[in-house]
């Protein structure tokens, strides 16, 4: 179970991103540790990709995909399916399943209030791939001082109305960033990051470097920790990659493991 020391005076806030198949059913442990966390006062926000669920819509409409440095390449064609999917689908079901646990839950995506401003991350290698340059913190702090739970797909919307496919994981790192949180979850297949195919259950910057260097972490995994590296610079004290069950590795800034 998750337990992290505040470096905040202000309400505590932490940042739980689910992806991979934890989306297709999340078990009774998630709901349970969730609002344990809750109950000790701390703020959440949930942020999901949707992979699983945009490969079968892809498939079934006969379309390729293929990703870059861990980041999905979405055409203009893909654009349109990873829009309806996330935000018709996946963010609906989720906010359904946290209701259903009784846990008070509103779902939300980059267009809404203007919540994720994005622009094109580079159209020529990735196509209708976003960055979020602007996040509206106020609207989140409203809901989660009320006592809501945002969840929020990776759907980025530029100034003109262009809807861009995010990484779930850079969505988010840059809201963990934006509302200062004091801990940011990414929750994925596994429990956490496997070296030599050990797992480890606390590392450091440092370490992760060197293992990339060494390519020891490829793929999807590189986005993750990336995002957790580019937190941890700014600031945010604690990453966790971790399973449903929310264990798994713990990445700390240089600092905090002297």
């Amino acid at each position: 179970m998750t337990t992290f020391k505040s470096t905040h005076h202000t309400a505590r806030k932490m940042v739980i991103k689910l992806g991979g198949s934890t989306l297709e059913g999340l078990n009774e442990t998630f709901f349970r540790n969730f609002k344990a966390l809750q109950e000790q006062g701390i703020q959440l926000i949930i942020t999901h990709g949707g992979g699983p669920a945009i490969n079968r819509e892809l498939a079934a409409a006969g379309i390729e995909s293929h990703t870059i440095n861990g980041l999905r390449v979405t055409s203009e064609e893909m654009i349109g399916i990873v829009q309806s999917t996330l935000i018709g689908k996946v963010n609906p079901s989720l906010v359904h399943e946290l209701h259903t646990a009784n846990i008070s839950a509103i779902g939300l995506n980059g267009f809404d209030g203007g919540l994720l401003e994005s622009e094109f991350l580079d159209k020529e290698i990735y196509a209708y791939v976003g960055e979020v340059k602007h996040v509206n913190i106020n609207m989140l702090n409203s809901l989660t001082e009320a006592g809501i739970v945002p969840v929020i797909a990776c759907i980025g919307a530029t100034k003109d109305g262009q809807a861009l496919n995010i990484n779930g994981d850079t969505v988010a790192s840059e809201i963990a960033l934006a509302v200062e949180a004091d801990c940011l979850l990414l929750v994925t297949d596994v429990a956490g990051i496997r070296i030599q195919d050990e797992y480890q259950t606390e590392v450091t910057p440092g370490l992760i470097e060197q293992w990339i260097g060494e390519g020891h972490i490829y793929g999807g995994m590189l986005p993750k920790v990336q995002g957790a590296l580019n937190c941890l610079k700014a600031g945010i004290p604690s990453v966790q990659i971790v399973n449903e069950t929310l264990t798994g590795t713990t990445i700390l800034s240089e600092e905090l493991v002297k």
